[in-house]
């Protein structure tokens, strides 16, 4: 194959937030979106399915000629990267990349709290699994770090209830949950990709002062970041400015809902895995 895409992986549609933001960053190489949504939600699995169904997608985009794999995915990145990474990657081939979204959010959160305290809104696999406290701990010990899951968060946002007045109930169920925990929190992570759009619902129920941080552009920067550190993987990456995008779903349910995070119309792909 002349194209080798970066690869870009989610459980369904969540993940073109973070792909728009690092398209706007570095447009100039090729991608190929590949989300699940035949199998989407993954964050209620267990960690053997969902390690199973990632490690299935990874191996597919590393067929299609992807030499780096960016997760997506905060419950993929939390209970599949590392044992991929680890295990599966040293066997299928050590110079390729799988690189996830829990690590570069955790290496820059410290940056914008000056109380100390940060909350961390997300799935309740990503909140189980304990990924973002372990890895903003392990690069802020000083950190103090509360965790919500928000379980209905992601079913409204796909159900395009995002700006509906009913939204408005659970938005504030779950902030008011854990700005109770710690009042003494000034920061809240987005920790899934669904979450940005509702932004405006979330920044109706926090005081002005609390930093509200959404994972895509730190994704985007940390991505530019390590292409520009590892010229060995970033000239295997091919720049004619490609978007192709790959669902095992309905592309027409996959396109009316990608729409939606893209902000542009998508034409996708049906894959079968």
């Amino acid at each position: 194959m002349s194209s080798a895409p970066i690869g870009i992986f989610d459980s369904g549609f969540g993940g073109l937030t973070v792909m728009k933001d690092i398209v706007s960053e570095l447009p100039q190489y090729d991608y190929l979106y590949l989300g699940d949504n035949a199998r989407s939600p993954y964050g209620t699995r267990s960690f053997e399915t969902i390690y199973h169904y990632t490690l299935e997608c990874v191996k597919y985009l590393f067929d299609q000629n992807c030499h780096l794999i960016i997760l997506a995915c905060n419950t993929a990145s939390a209970k599949a990267l590392r044992t991929i990474q680890q295990k599966d990657l040293p066997n299928i081939d050590p110079n390729r990349r799988v690189l996830g979204v829990i690590r570069p959010t955790a290496e820059v959160i410290g940056n914008y709290s000056k109380t100390g305290h940060v909350g961390v809104l997300g799935t309740s696999g990503t909140v189980t699994s304990n990924s973002y406290k372990i890895e903003i701990n392990n690069q802020f010990p000083e950190l103090t770090v509360l965790q919500e899951a928000c379980p209905m968060w992601v079913p409204l946002v796909e159900n395009q209830e995002f700006d509906s007045d009913g939204t408005d109930y659970f938005v504030q169920q779950h902030i008011d949950n854990i700005l109770s925990k710690d009042p003494k929190i000034d920061t809240l992570l987005l920790a899934c990709t669904h979450y940005p759009l509702l932004i405006n619902k979330i920044k109706k129920f926090v005081d002005e002062d609390i930093t509200i941080l959404s994972q895509g552009e730190i994704v985007a920067k940390s991505l530019a970041d390590y292409l520009n550190r590892h010229p060995e993987i970033e000239g295997k990456c091919t720049q004619n400015g490609t978007r192709r995008f790959l669902t095992t779903d309905s592309t027409d349910d996959f396109d009316a809902h990608a729409n939606v995070f893209w902000g542009d119309t998508i034409n996708s792909e049906f894959i079968h895995l």
